[in-house]
């Protein structure tokens, strides 16, 4: 009895985090404003809340149909208190979904093989690459297919985290994935054994006239380290000029992708950060390295985030010239806050600015050279450089800068 009171304590509390959190949503713009900073905090000793959790708990207890799962109802209490705050990309993990997250970004993991993206006004989940030879490629998933739903759980508007967490599972266990794609009336459904994928965020190859080409599908643990060794490989070849290709690369670590442009950019700053009370966080690069040979980077409407940072940076810095089209425009950053229990919470903290202090958020990166991707070939599963229309416009754009 008494660990049933301390559960409804808990879920009392939890209930007024969500309230107070959707009712600070709802009345920020025409309230909140006339408030000082102490007042504006979630005050959580409201007698009239506890008072209406108690009539929910009491009704609950006697009315409900089913049995109740206390821990299920935990879990999205906290959830639901995260969600209030309106923001798409806040979220709260359990244990098992936070460890996911942390597995997915440290060189290996267990799932079908393909990158997700989402559309955050409409919520929808889109696959943007399968892997070759993988799972969801040997089952016939393909680049384009809406994700509709993950087993019996519908994907859009879920939190993107939680859906990858959904989709990965242990070897050989089956995922249950159900797909809509152009052309087809109705959702195609798909049985993929899951297997080890080894996160492979960089690739690269040697293309004609010397020319380097570098793809870089996330910004992770390893792809600092990926990136350095695909530097140094080409190099060695005599590079001549250089293509990187962050098309459909949705982002990932701050950190990753500024030690990336450290090896790239003049001495100077790359990126900053401010918050909501004005705190100023610089990230730069030093003197050691400088790419000084022609430099050309491909985005896309998926290219997001870290992605924009990148693209931003090279851009403000003018070291090489964008080619393919607008990029998503995600100019917030979102930190991960680990809780005593093994949990965790994503809450977005700060905005970024470019070196030259645009935010662009909402807004993306213009390319330099605008140019779409063939129609036809959107729908293939893999696209080889000498048949994508947009590589083979980013070294016609390459090769006049290396005259």
């Amino acid at each position: 009895m008494n660990d049933k009171k301390q559960l409804w304590k808990g879920i009392a509390i939890g209930f007024a985090l969500t309230l107070i959190l959707i009712q600070t949503v709802m009345f920020c713009n025409n309230f909140l404003s006339e408030k000082s900073e102490k007042e504006k905090q979630i005050n959580l000793t409201d007698e009239q809340i506890q008072e209406k959790l108690t009539e929910i708990e009491s009704l609950m207890n006697e009315y409900y149909l089913d049995e109740l799962d206390s821990e299920q109802i935990e879990t999205w209490l906290y959830k639901g208190a995260v969600a209030g705050l309106g923001d798409p990309y806040a979220a709260y993990y359990t244990q098992e979904e936070y460890q996911s997250l942390r597995d997915s970004t440290n060189g290996s993991y267990c799932g079908i093989g393909v990158e997700i993206s989402q559309n955050i006004s409409t919520g929808i989940v889109t696959i943007t690459r399968v892997f070759e030879d993988g799972p969801a490629m040997e089952a016939g998933i393909r680049p384009g297919d809406i994700l509709y739903k993950v087993g019996d759980e519908e994907a859009t508007g879920q939190d993107l985290n939680m859906i990858v967490s959904m989709i990965k599972g242990e070897e050989n266990t089956e995922a249950h994935i159900s797909v809509v794609r152009d052309g087809e009336d109705d959702y195609l459904e798909f049985q993929v054994k899951r297997r080890t994928i080894e996160i492979q965020t960089v690739g690269y190859d040697m293309l004609e006239d010397q020319i380097g080409y570098i793809s870089i599908t996330s910004f992770d643990d390893v792809t600092t380290d990926q990136f350095m060794k695909a530097m140094d490989d080409l190099e060695s070849q005599g590079l001549e000029g250089l293509v990187i290709d962050l098309r459909n690369n949705g982002g990932g670590l701050v950190s990753s992708v500024c030690a990336i442009l450290d090896r790239l950019l003049p001495e100077g700053l790359i990126v900053y950060t401010e918050d909501k009370y004005g705190n100023r966080e610089e990230e730069t690069s030093d003197a050691e390295n400088y790419f000084d040979k022609p430099l050309v980077v491909l985005v896309n409407g998926n290219s997001a985030s870290a992605s924009e940072i990148f693209a931003g940076a090279i851009k403000d810095y003018e070291l090489g010239s964008l080619v393919g089209t607008t990029t998503y425009g995600k100019g917030i950053v979102q930190k991960i806050y680990p809780l005593s229990d093994g949990t965790a919470v994503k809450l977005t903290v700060s905005k970024y600015y470019t070196p030259k202090g645009n935010n662009i958020h909402g807004i993306g990166i213009d390319p330099d050279v605008e140019i779409d991707l063939d129609e036809d070939l959107k729908k293939e599963a893999v696209v080889t450089v000498g048949e994508d229309n947009q590589v083979q416009k980013a070294i016609e754009v390459l090769k006049e800068e290396m005259k």
